[in-house]
């Protein structure tokens, strides 16, 4: 039996997928989009989160923490590989393995787990709770991340176990293609981001190439599969008429594309990164005025929305 790893189940949700529907975060992401606002979904293993600006300094967690005692219990100092910072608020850093023991001891409550390991009868389960009441709303289940083709075998045991509800995906469709078709096959619906077309700024941008995106991509447009693809708007890297263009040249003809969606960058996108120890400096211009050329998709005869 496979086991997974989740950092969230949202309820009632209503911009993933059709009707009312819950949606289920899978740690784990190959790309590394330098916008990406779900930092604790990056990496595949559980992760301590630490909101250090309403931290009190009682030096309760640097008690518990087999770490804390090889620090000599330090309350300042400049950041080194203990984890201390100026402030005295403590972090492990890359060396702690999220046991947990700090998170009942914090006062405040400003310590979590971020991943939650399960096996696929444990998901399943869940997921069933509540499922005839999102049933009964048009909704489902909507797997999300991260990107849940990470886990892609322990998902194919979820799917298996809830082939009578209506599922979805939200994915970068960075997967073998061999991956993305059987795990395509056994969901109701799709998601996918299109970020860039050019395959040089995709991988600045992102990490990775983009050949297997457009595989995957191609492979949606040719089916019967209903999919959406979603396009973060991305001021200065992605918001040019010359991509959007070719985007839409890319999906024009496809009798499965229901829309494009756009999501406009957000400034808020860094926000949770200093909870994981982690720095948000984006490579563009956060600043910079976000252009929105609709009027490309009209023009391919593609339905487009803002979201």
């Amino acid at each position: 039996m496979e086991k997974g790893t989740i950092f969230d189940i949202k309820e009632f949700a209503v911009h993933d997928g059709p009707g009312v529907r819950q949606t289920v975060f899978l740690k784990g992401c190959p790309l590394r989009c330098q916008w990406c606002h779900n930092p604790e979904g990056l990496e595949a293993r559980p992760q301590l989160m630490f909101s250090r600006s309403s931290c009190i300094r009682c030096g309760k967690c640097m008690e518990v923490c087999p770490f804390g005692a090889a620090a000599g219990q330090k309350t300042s100092g400049s950041p080194d590989e203990t984890g201390m910072e100026e402030t005295g608020a403590f972090f492990p850093g890359s060396a702690c393995t999220a046991c947990g023991a700090c998170v009942s001891v914090c006062p405040m409550g400003l310590r979590q787990i971020s991943g939650k390991v399960m096996t696929s009868v444990q998901l399943a389960d869940a997921i069933r709770e509540n499922s005839d009441y999102y049933a009964a709303l048009g909704g489902g289940v909507t797997f999300s991340g991260g990107d849940p083709l990470m886990q892609g075998a322990f998902l194919l045991e979820v799917l298996e176990q809830i082939s009578d509800l209506h599922t979805a995906i939200e994915t970068s469709a960075y997967a073998s293609p061999q991956l993305f078709s059987r795990i395509a096959e056994r969901l109701s619906f799709i998601m996918t981001d299109v970020k860039l077309m050019d395959p040089g700024l995709h991988k600045h941008y992102t990490g990775v190439d983009n050949t297997v995106i457009l595989e995957n991509l191609r492979s949606l447009c040719r089916g019967s599969k209903p999919f959406v693809v979603r396009i973060p708007l991305i001021p200065g890297v992605n918001d040019t008429r010359e991509n959007l263009e070719a985007t839409a040249a890319f999906l024009a003809g496809s009798d499965s594309l229901l829309r494009v969606e756009i999501l406009p960058y957000h400034k808020t996108a860094g926000a949770k990164y200093s909870m994981l120890g982690m720095e948000y400096h984006p490579g563009f211009d956060v600043e910079a005025p976000l252009r929105m050329p609709q009027s490309v998709f009209e023009k391919y005869k593609i339905r487009s929305e803002i979201l």
